[in-house]
């Protein structure tokens, strides 16, 4: 092969080096971010020799040339551009930059959020409870001693959570945004300095005390920030900017008190004469835009979010509404969008549960019912994307379910005491309201399920399981009809080991787990591609003796959001045992804090036999089903 020759026809159908922004590699794809992909040939770099495929993902083409001729095409490539050499990491980062900022944005804000989610979760919970108990005390149903310890400390520990919300916020941004968690927690602790007046107390009493800023030019309200969530954001974000601003122009010998001194003092200055006025109005401005569309006469704004909430978590921008939810709390004191996500979440798992009563499909019904139930817990993934959405309509009566459940809590005006839980155990933040909570619940589930039953789902017909054409190309190895191969390398584990209680209790079907020591995943027996995720961390599929499986890349990669993951195939795809499937990046999956063992398992059969365990090739005999 003219290594260099290939490179000049890349170089020539992207755009040359006007439209590259940067080139780098893997072990079998170059890879590059251009500044206009419409400006790039994608089919006429497809059809270079030497070239195996091109796609496009996570904002970077991708040029397929295989393992040792990558490099050297490479090589060529820079000396061709005059463009310095990148790694994966960098090439994702350029990437990352050319991804619309609400797509930034909505990534940031999840990745804030999401590790202080168990903080608020606990003290919503105790806050219903807490309030449950008050009421019945209060109104003669229960007779229990409220000035005993328990009693009065579980009160002091109800809300603590969200008192000092805006410490753990910032600590959280501060790793976000890369700088000083503690000194994050600084700037959290300045907002909700005791000598501020408390928000909480300002509509009730008013303003006690003014400060004139910037020589004489303004006055500023000193109050806190108690339940406010931008302003935290964006301070932390200018004290995170500032601190790596001087971490490089500060003398080594200095850095250690200037910059620390310096970062919280100008960041505590800005935020209380300009940050945190500023953007307590624009949050206060968005979420009162929330609540007036939710409180839309008739219900119609709720009905609307309701439907629309499900299709959100299939994009994986759902964190964002967290910054609602607090934001509501800290305002009304409960959060009126948290039911219209649970009743999204309940309605999709009523769809499922419709789809597995009513099918004869063995296998559909063993994925179904385990995922039915974990919806209405709160974990919608196994019912959206290994059901509802594979059939399509019982995720479409879902949504309308979620909205006829939504519309009935926006009409009672049905509040929760925190967030991050739905479904059943979202009762608990709703103590003071149960009644509407459950007939809110019953509304969305009972609508779901009974147009999923009627309309939504009828069992496809049996595919016939004859043999393949003799003209078929031969499979490119020898397949015995029952048999599973490897479709990862690495150490094989029993599926009960698998360190995630969905995959270990046999829910989602029976086999192993891989422990992967190479990013790809193959065909593992000749069939079809039943289902491939959108979000290409797993892909059901059909052998032709009937075998159906599901291989399930990582623990809770779905978060991921396709983000380290390239596929190859696609659903309805035709494959033969050995057939690139998929592509991961195990590094960056590591870093991101997740845990790779893969899931392979047998949906349908009614006995699984493991053959081996310990380290195993590609296409090994893994499995064998009954």
């Amino acid at each position: 092969m003219d290594y260099r020759k290939v490179a000049e026809e890349i170089y020539e159908k992207v755009g040359k080096k006007e439209n590259l922004v940067s080139a780098a590699h893997c072990a079998t794809r170059l890879r590059l971010v251009l500044v206009d992909n419409a400006q790039c040939d994608a089919k006429a770099v497809e059809e270079i020799d030497g070239v195996k495929g091109v796609f496009s993902a996570s904002g970077q083409l991708q040029i397929i040339l295989g393992t040792g001729t990558v490099n050297k095409v490479y090589d060529e490539f820079l000396a061709i551009s005059g463009l310095s050499a990148a790694s994966k990491e960098d090439a994702k980062a350029a990437a990352a930059a050319k991804q619309p900022i609400y797509k930034r944005a909505i990534k940031t804000l999840g990745d804030i959020f999401v590790p202080i989610i168990p903080a608020i979760v606990a003290s919503g919970f105790l806050m219903g409870i807490m309030e449950a108990l008050n009421f019945m005390v209060n109104n003669g149903f229960l007779n229990i001693d409220t000035s005993g310890s328990i009693f009065v400390f579980a009160n002091l520990f109800a809300n603590t959570a969200y008192v000092f919300l805006p410490i753990l916020i910032a600590y959280s941004a501060a790793k976000v945004f890369g700088g000083n968690p503690y000194l994050g927690a600084v700037i959290g602790m300045l907002m909700i300095h005791p000598d501020l007046q408390n928000a909480w107390t300002v509509a009730a009493e008013g303003v006690h005390k003014t400060q004139s800023v910037w020589f004489g030019l303004y006055e500023i309200d000193l109050v806190g920030y108690q339940g406010h969530v931008i302003p935290v954001i964006i301070a932390v974000f200018v004290m995170c900017a500032i601190e790596k601003k001087l971490h490089k122009i500060v003398p080594a010998m200095f850095d250690l008190f200037v910059t620390p001194l310096v970062s919280v003092f100008v960041t505590g200055y800005l935020t209380y004469s300009m940050i945190g006025p500023v953007f307590v109005t624009i949050e206060n401005g968005i979420i009162g835009g929330v609540q007036q569309l939710i409180a839309l006469p008739f219900g119609i704004g709720s009905l609307i979010m309701g439907g629309l909430y499900s299709l959100t978590v299939v994009a994986g921008v759902h964190h964002m509404y967290t910054v609602i939810d607090v934001g509501q709390l800290g305002l009304y004191g409960v959060t009126y969008w948290l039911p219209l996500a649970s009743a999204a979440n309940i309605a999709q798992g009523a769809a499922t549960l419709a789809v597995a009563l009513k099918t004869k499909n063995q296998r559909t019904k063993s994925m179904a019912i385990p995922s039915a139930m974990s919806c209405f817990m709160g974990i919608t993934e196994p019912a959206i994307f290994g059901v509802n959405l594979r059939f399509f309509k019982p995720f479409i009566c879902g949504a309308i379910g979620g909205a006829a459940g939504a519309l009935y809590a926006s009409i009672v005006s049905l509040g929760a005491t925190g967030t991050g839980v739905t479904g059943i155990f979202g009762l608990l933040l709703c103590l003071h309201d149960p009644v509407n909570y459950i007939i809110m619940f019953l509304i969305a589930a009972g609508v779901a399920f009974a147009l999923t039953w009627m309309f939504g789902y009828k069992d496809p017909e049996e595919t016939s399981k004859t043999a393949a054409p003799k003209s078929q190309e031969r499979p490119q190895i020898q397949t015995e009809a029952g048999c599973i191969y490897a479709p990862v390398e690495g150490t094989v584990i029993p599926y009960t080991e698998i360190a995630d209680a969905t995959f270990a209790s046999g829910a989602l079907g029976t086999g192993v787990g891989i422990l992967p020591t190479k990013g790809e995943v193959v065909a593992p027996f000749d069939g079809e591609i039943s289902m491939f995720f959108d979000t290409k961390h797993a892909i059901g599929l059909l052998s032709n003796d009937g075998v159906e499986i599901l291989i399930h890349v990582g623990i809770n990669t779905v978060e991921l959001n396709g983000a380290h993951f390239q596929a190859l195939k696609e659903s309805g795809d035709k494959v033969k045992a050995g057939d690139k499937l998929l592509e991961f990046d195990m590094d960056a999956i590591k870093k991101a804090g997740y845990d790779l063992t893969t899931a392979v398992l047998v949906s349908n059969p009614e006995e699984t036999n493991i053959l081996t365990t310990g380290p195993v090739k590609l296409l090994d005999k893994i499995l064998t089903t009954v």
